[in-house]
């Protein structure tokens, strides 16, 4: 072990020593701005026509334009090195955004279906802040084919909302020298404040052949583009209304079912409908009858190697919708990788799988709910109710949540959360979650969040609470995070996803990323150091677990990374538990272990890409060695298949044990054009021969309406003679707007 913690500590003190190095001839873009220093845009009123067809060929268009975009990546604070041009007018009815994106080469286009990936290929986007808040905006992003991406983003992307649908448009052309776009987003699809005739805006452009990230408005690269207390202004807007907005979606359903080893097939046939309704300019209602998911894709199989069930992300279009108001918890940390939020799984205090999924992931009918989302009297407001049917003699239940947040200072918060599950008959079965958090943010980029919540259940007279408090600051050499978190042993959620009850847990994410001018001959762009540190202990100061992690991962100018890790962990268990069907149980008591783990991922621009990652070292009682990875070509735009394996193999001492695991993942994707999409995904268990299959097509026949065709097959590959279970269903969504 001293020689690994050698190389460990020469890792970090190299980085380190270079930073000096790093930072000559780099500038850095301030992380806060005074209004004074914000860019300003200025929208123009249009009377003439626009023809959507991405060709720039009005004389509006040949007016003076927004440009000088900056970089974050790679070369923070230097000019873009492709010139981008921007224009937005506007209508009595829609604002228009219009872009000549320049470009000495080929522009690199990877997807063209909705809300494509917006990481692997030449993007362009618009963020609009309507109530200029600096701190919730809406996203539209468009590439060189005309896709369409859109997403709602709150408090400067701790909650993010990539469900969200707009009605709008967007067309593209290539051109000599580039790519041009027209956007035309109509007032009806965004909530603002009529009397305003400014917004927040900033404009972002991906150019991946150069993995080079610029902004109209800078964005220091610590950041991400949802860093709206950065955007500039939008003047010059019309005093209108939204209008009323009022969408009714209903849909019907028809299919046959037979489970795995039945014999026969069972008709399903359900209608139901979803209404979306703008109650004001800032509040939206959302009703559902009967919804639902048969479309969604199925969860991926995976080796779980823990004592505590996996987390899985939901999927369902109505729970991720708005999801990111009911978030409690930190701000996001640009990992350089995603978007969104890291959410702490020992303790997510709303988990919406909780509402008509059962325990074993079998779907339960949820027979109707509501929900309010937006902003009224000061508040951001999101309000939810769900009722479930019965499911094998268990009754359903009522499920409600309700979260209420203030904006408070610069970039600060305060909130509340309320969470309800009543069981349909039975007063003696209910659960109840409530409490405050806050999130402040202090000069030096520091950000301080936290919450305590209390819960009511009539199978605990005591310790029914949890709370948590952190510190953050994110800059673009060094980033800290460290708190503390407590659940009590009485602390009850059904609504929420939690490991374990009487811990207290203390944390630190800390790291730095310096870019040694030196290493960019290697294509290596950036250094990450870094350690997490998790310890676990009850309430009487016993340890429970502790794993701490510390690596050191190579950012490539091309996009990909490498990284090389330790984990040493401990766990203490009070019961056995079985790692493996097929053999006998983890003896109780306290277990150590140290794992190595080398990672890579090449560019996932290229036709053909690779990730890979291979652990060697202890388990529980034994070794193991683990291997995951996968290929994925993408000839074209238009096509891209995937294949993955998960294989474990470990020799435990107690038990006197071996087990192998396998998992086989193939996804192949085809879009025949913006509009109409075919997916595959094929899963097989080596250990079981359990084939699972779940083929999907997709049409966007007009508007937010959609024709699902959906094939799932699930068969035993044992020679048993086993009837596989089949099921075939057609789904129809039409959405008529008023």
């Amino acid at each position: 072990m001293t020689r690994f913690y050698r190389l460990a500590l020469a890792a970090f003190a190299l980085p380190l020593a270079l930073s000096p190095v790093a930072a000559r001839g780099q500038s850095t873009l301030p992380a806060t701005i005074t209004d004074a220093e914000r860019r300003q845009a200025t929208a123009v009123r249009v009377d003439e026509t626009i023809r959507l067809d991405g060709r720039l060929d009005e004389a509006v268009w040949r007016g003076s334009s927004e440009s000088r975009f900056i970089q974050a990546e790679p070369r923070e604070g230097q000019p873009a090195t492709e010139e981008t041009e921007v224009w937005v007018v506007y209508d009595e009815s829609n604002l228009y955004v219009a872009a000549r994106l320049h470009d000495s080469g080929e522009p690199t286009v990877n997807e063209i279906r909705k809300d494509f990936g917006d990481t692997n290929q030449d993007v362009f986007q618009v963020i609009l802040d309507t109530f200029r808040d600096r701190r919730n905006g809406y996203v539209f992003q468009t590439n060189p084919e005309g896709a369409r991406g859109d997403r709602q983003v709150a408090n400067e992307g701790r909650e993010i909302n990539r469900s969200w649908d707009a009605v709008w448009r967007v067309e593209t052309e290539r051109i000599e020298g580039g790519w041009t776009l027209e956007m035309e987003i109509p007032f009806r699809a965004l909530r603002f404040d009529p009397a305003n005739d400014r917004w927040g805006i900033n404009f972002g452009r991906l150019l991946r052949r150069n993995n080079e990230s610029s902004y109209w408005a800078p964005i220091p690269r610590a950041y991400t583009f949802n860093r709206l207390s950065l955007a500039g202004d939008l003047n010059g807007l019309p005093n209108t209304a939204g209008g009323r907005d009022l969408r009714v979606k209903p849909f019907a359903l028809g299919g046959s079912v037979r489970e795995t080893g039945g014999s026969n097939f069972s008709r399903q046939m359900e209608v139901g409908v979803d209404v979306k309704y703008r109650l004001t300019e800032g509040l939206t209602l959302d009703v559902t009858a009967n919804p639902d998911f048969a479309q969604v894709e199925v969860d991926e199989q995976r080796v779980n190697l823990t004592q505590f069930s996996l987390f899985f992300q939901e999927k369902r279009e109505f729970f991720q919708e708005n999801s990111g108001l009911f978030y409690v918890g930190d701000a996001a940390r640009n990992t350089r990788t995603t978007l969104t939020p890291r959410r702490d799984e020992d303790l997510l205090l709303f988990f919406s799988r909780r509402i008509g999924i059962s325990d074993d992931r079998r779907a339960v009918p949820i027979d109707g709910g509501v929900r309010i989302t937006g902003q009224a009297a000061g508040l951001v407001v999101g309000g939810m109710w769900m009722r479930t049917g019965e499911v094998g003699g268990s009754p359903g239940n009522d499920y409600g949540v309700l979260r209420l947040r203030k904006n408070v200072l610069e970039g600060s918060d305060i909130g509340a959360i309320v969470m309800v599950r009543d069981a349909l008959g039975d007063e003696t079965s209910y659960n109840r979650v409530y409490g405050g958090d806050a999130f402040i943010r202090f000069p030096g980029e520091i950000d301080w969040s936290s919450y305590i919540v209390g819960s009511d259940s009539p199978a605990f007279d005591d310790g029914q609470y949890a709370w948590r408090t952190s510190l953050h600051r994110e800059g673009n050499f060094h980033h800290i995070k460290f708190g503390a978190m407590e659940l009590g042993e009485g602390f009850t959620n059904d609504l929420g996803f939690f490991r374990r009850t009487g811990v207290r847990k203390y944390f630190i994410d800390w790291g730095v990323r310096p870019r040694p001018e030196s290493l960019r001959t290697f294509g290596v762009r950036e250094i990450h150091p870094h350690i997490t540190w998790n310890f676990y202990e009850d309430l009487e100061g016993r340890i429970v677990a502790k794993r701490l992690h510390s690596g050191v991962t190579f950012f490539m100018e091309s996009g990909g990374s490498v990284q090389v890790q330790m984990d040493r962990s401990t766990e203490r268990i009070e019961e056995p538990f079985k790692i493996d069907g097929r053999i006998d149980p983890i003896p109780a008591g306290r277990h150590d272990w140290d794992a190595y783990t080398l990672t890579a991922s090449t560019n996932s621009s290229r036709t053909l890409s690779a990730n890979g990652r291979f652990t060697v070292g202890d388990l529980w009682t034994g070794d193991q060695t683990s291997i995951s990875g996968g290929l994925t070509l993408r000839p074209s735009y238009r096509f891209r298949a995937s294949l993955n394996v998960s294989h474990t193999s470990a020799d435990l001492r107690q038990p006197d044990a071996s087990f192998t695991r396998t998992f086989w993942t193939s996804r192949t994707n085809y879009s025949f054009n913006k509009n109409m999409f075919v997916d595959a995904l094929v899963q097989f268990d080596p250990a079981t021969n359990l084939l699972n299959s779940n083929l999907r097509f997709n049409l966007i026949h007009s508007p937010l309406s959609d024709l699902f065709v959906v094939w799932n097959e699930q068969r035993f590959e044992t020679g048993e003679g086993i009837r596989p279970g089949r099921s075939l269903t057609v789904k129809l969504t039409q959405m008529v707007a008023f």
